[in-house]
C-alpha cells in the first residue's frame, strides 16, 4: 500500500458522525496516527484520533459539551452514542523545542501533510482521508512510507531522526516500545541517532518514563525483547542503571545466561495484564548485582528491596506500587519444607501478609520457570500456596482476628490504654498463632491476667 491508495474502514458510528460533521461547510477531516498505522496492519483500533483542518474553537462549536483544556488545539468530543471522547486535533505546526518535550511555537497547520510531517516515526505519520460522500472508503495520505516501512518490518524517524530526537527524548523509549511492540528492526539512521541521544533520555520527566516502561510491561510482546533492545542502544543504563548492573553477574541456574537474562525471563512469565507486578519480576534480583560473595548472594532480597524502592522513587510511583514492588522483592526468596506445623504456616501467612501471597506465588512461579527450576510434586511451593490458602480461610491472623479488643483488656484488667495493652495483643496473637482454639474470650483474658501479672 501506498501514499493515496484507496483504503475502506469500517468506522465505529460516532467516529463516522464526528468526520462527517466536521467535513461541512469545506472543512478537511481526516484519522490520522496509531488507529491508521492499526487499519494498514489489519487490526482493529482502540482508539480513533482525528486530525482536522478547524481551528479548535470551530471543533469545539460544533459539538456541544466538548472540552478544550490545552494549547495544542486538541478537542475532546463526547459523542452522544459513543462511550468514550474522540480527540481532535487542529493540523499544526511546531518549532522550538527548548525543553525537549512541548513546542515553544505551536502554529495551525492549512494540510494534513504539514501536520504528519512533525510527527515521531513513519509508522505513526500517516492519515486517512474519507471520500466525499462515504463514511467508510477513502485513501492514504502516507507521505513518508509509513505502509512500506510497516511491510518491510522497519521503525524510521520522520525526516531527520536528530532532529525528532532532539524535539522530544521520550521518542527514544517511544521508538523501543514501538519496535518491540511490532517486531520492527531500526532503520540505520534511526538506531545510530538513538544511540547519540540515549544520555538525553537522563533529562525525561519520571512521570514519562514509568508510564513508557509501564506500557511496555502491559505489551503483549515479551518485554526482555525492549530491554533488551534497550540495553543495546544505551538507554537502559541511563534508565534503569540498577537493572543495568546486573549484566556479567553469574547464575548458577539451569537456564544458561547471567542475572539480566534471568530478570528478563522472569518479566515475560508474568501477565501483562499486571504490569506492576511484571516490573516487580524485572526488578526482583537487583540485589545480587551488590551481594555476591563466594559463589552466594548473601542477602540479596533485603538489598534488592532497598534498590527497587530508590528505583520506584525515582520513577515516582504511586505509594502503593512502591510498597507492592519492594514487598515482593524482600519476600520472594521464602522456603517452605512439608514438615513446618500449621503454626508456622500461619506464621509465614502473617509475616508476608494474606493481600500479597497471590502476587508472590505468581512471582515465584515466575523466577522458577525463568530459572529452568520445577517445583516438586510434593512438598514444593505448590503445597504451601495449597496450605496458606486452607489457613486464610479459618485461622485467625491479624489482632483484629482476637475474640477480644484493646477495650475489653482495658475494662477487665483495669490498665489504662496505652502501649501495654498493644504489647499484650500482640502476645495474644502468638499464643493463637500457635494454637488457633485458645481464641475464645475467656481464655484470652485468662491468659491476658497472667501476662499482665506476670
Amino acid at each position: 500500500m501506498r501514499d493515496g491508495d484507496s483504503l475502506s474502514i469500517d468506522l465505529p458510528g460516532a467516529v463516522a458522525d464526528v468526520l462527517d460533521t466536521l467535513r461541512r461547510d469545506g472543512g478537511e477531516a481526516v484519522l490520522v496516527g496509531g488507529c491508521v498505522r492499526d487499519v494498514v496492519r489489519g487490526e482493529v483500533p482502540a482508539d480513533w484520533d482525528i486530525a482536522t483542518s478547524w481551528p479548535p474553537e470551530a471543533v469545539a462549536g460544533r459539538f456541544p459539551g466538548s472540552t478544550w483544556e490545552n494549547a495544542f488545539g486538541t478537542v475532546t468530543v463526547i459523542h452522544p452514542g459513543g462511550e468514550a471522547g474522540i480527540e481532535v486535533t487542529t493540523y499544526r505546526v511546531e518549532a522550538g523545542y527548548r525543553d525537549r518535550r512541548r513546542p515553544d511555537i505551536v502554529r495551525w497547520g492549512s494540510s494534513v501533510r504539514e501536520d504528519l510531517a512533525r510527527r515521531d516515526f513513519t509508522i505513526n505519520a500517516m492519515a486517512w482521508l474519507p471520500d466525499d460522500g462515504s463514511a467508510a472508503a477513502g485513501r492514504l495520505v502516507d507521505p513518508f512510507g509509513g505502509a512500506a516501512d510497516l511491510e518491510a518490518g522497519l521503525l524510521r524517524a520522520v525526516g531527520n531522526p536528530d532532529e525528532r530526537f532532539n524535539e522530544d527524548a521520550l521518542r527514544l523509549v517511544r521508538g523501543v516500545r514501538l519496535a518491540s511492540r511490532f517486531d520492527l528492526r531500526l532503520d540505520p539512521p534511526t538506531e545510530e541517532s538513538i544511540r547519540r541521544h540515549a544520555p538525553d533520555a537522563a533529562g525525561l520527566s519520571a512521570e514519562r518514563v514509568r508510564d513508557e516502561l509501564l506500557r511496555i510491561l502491559a505489551g503483549a510482546a515479551p518485554p526482555s525483547r525492549a530491554f533488551a533492545l534497550m540495553e543495546q542502544l544505551g538507554l537502559l543504563a541511563v534508565l534503569l542503571p540498577e537493572l543495568a548492573a546486573l549484566r556479567g553477574v553469574p547464575q548458577s541456574k539451569p537456564l544458561g545466561g547471567d542475572a539480566l537474562d534471568h530478570s528478563l525471563r522472569a518479566a515475560d512469565a508474568l501477565p501483562a495484564t499486571d504490569p506492576v507486578l511484571r516490573l516487580a519480576g524485572l526488578l526482583h534480583d537487583l540485589g545480587k548485582a551488590t551481594t555476591l560473595a563466594n559463589g552466594h548472594f548473601l542477602q540479596h532480597e533485603e538489598a534488592g528491596e532497598r534498590l527497587a524502592g530508590e528505583v520506584m522513587l525515582r520513577l515516582r510511583a504511586p505509594r502503593a506500587e512502591l510498597t507492592r514492588v519492594g514487598r515482593l522483592v524482600l519476600h520472594h526468596m521464602f522456603t517452605y519444607s512439608p514438615d513446618w506445623t500449621d503454626a508456622a504456616v500461619r506464621r509465614f501467612v502473617r509475616r508476608v501478609g494474606a493481600d500479597l501471597l497471590p502476587d508472590l506465588f505468581a512471582l515465584r512461579a515466575a523466577d522458577d520457570l525463568a530459572s529452568g527450576v520445577h517445583d516438586p510434586a510434593v512438598g514444593g511451593w505448590g503445597e504451601l500456596r495449597r496450605r496458606t490458602a486452607a489457613v486464610i480461610a479459618g485461622d485467625p491472623l491479624e489482632a483484629k482476628h482476637l475474640a477480644v479488643t484493646g477495650d475489653d483488656l482495658v475494662a477487665e484488667l483495669g490498665i489504662g490504654p496505652g502501649p501495654v495493652i498493644g504489647r499484650l495483643l500482640a502476645a495474644l496473637l502468638e499464643e493463637v498463632l500457635e494454637d488457633p482454639t485458645l481464641n475464645s474470650r475467656d481464655r484470652l483474658l485468662a491468659l491476658a491476667r497472667s501476662m499482665a501479672s506476670g
